[in-house]
C-alpha cells in the first residue's frame, strides 16, 4: 500500500508538472485520464462484487465523503466536521469479508488511513480539514477502485492546491466545485475522468 501511495504521488506530481492549464481556464473541455489509478481500474473490473450490500456500504461512505467535499466548497467547517464524524463510523462498519484476502489487506490499509483523516476533519479548522481531505480523496479513489460503486462519480483535479502540487477529489456532478479553494476559486480545476 505504501509503495502504491508513493507511486501515486510520483505520478500525480508528474501530471501536475505536465499541466499547463491554469485554473483561470479550468473550464476548457478535454480531459485526460489520470495516471494514478490505472493499475487499480484493471483490478477493479475483475474484483467487483455482484453482492449489492458491498455497494450500499461503499455508497454510505461515498455519501459522507461528498458531504465533506460540499462543506469545504461552501467554506463550512462545522458541516465538514459533522460529515467527517459520520464517515469515520461508516468506515469502521465496512465489511471487508466479501473480498479476496489480498483486497482485504488493501482495504484494511485504505480504511485505517481514511479513518484517521476523517477523524482529523471532524476536529480541525478549515485549512487543516482541506489538508486531510486531499489524502482522504486518494483513499476514496483507491477504495472505489476495489469496491466499485453504483454512483456515477467524477474524478476532478485542482492544479493550484498545495503550492501548485495539485490535488484530486471526487464529485457527483460534472460541474467543477473545488473543495480546496472554496469560495475563493470555486471553478478552479478540471475533470480527469468519469467513474461508473
Amino acid at each position: 500500500m505504501k509503495k502504491l501511495k508513493i507511486t501515486m504521488s510520483i505520478l500525480t506530481m508528474a501530471l501536475v508538472a505536465l499541466t499547463t492549464m491554469s485554473c483561470k481556464d479550468g473550464k476548457k473541455e478535454g480531459s485526460t485520464a489520470p495516471m494514478s489509478n490505472e493499475m487499480h481500474q484493471e483490478d477493479a473490473g475483475s474484483e467487483m462484487m455482484a453482492d449489492n450490500s458491498s455497494n450500499s456500504e461503499s455508497s454510505a461512505i461515498i455519501d459522507n465523503y461528498l458531504k465533506i467535499k460540499n462543506a469545504l466548497v461552501a467554506d463550512n467547517q462545522e458541516d465538514a466536521a459533522k460529515a467527517g464524524g459520520m464517515l469515520m463510523a461508516d468506515l469502521k462498519d465496512f465489511d471487508k469479508s466479501k473480498y479476496s484476502s489480498d483486497k482485504q489487506r488493501e482495504l484494511t490499509d485504505i480504511i485505517e488511513d481514511a479513518t484517521e483523516h476523517a477523524e482529523h476533519i471532524s476536529e480541525s479548522p478549515m485549512e487543516h480539514q482541506r489538508e486531510h481531505f486531499d489524502i482522504l480523496s486518494k483513499d476514496m479513489i483507491d477504495m472505489i477502485a476495489i469496491t466499485g460503486t453504483s454512483k456515477k462519480l467524477y474524478q476532478d483535479f485542482c492544479p493550484m492546491y498545495n503550492n501548485n502540487k495539485g490535488a484530486q477529489w471526487l464529485s457527483s456532478t460534472e460541474e467543477i466545485k473545488n473543495p480546496y479553494m472554496g469560495s475563493k476559486m470555486p471553478g478552479c480545476g478540471k475533470m480527469q475522468k468519469e467513474i461508473n
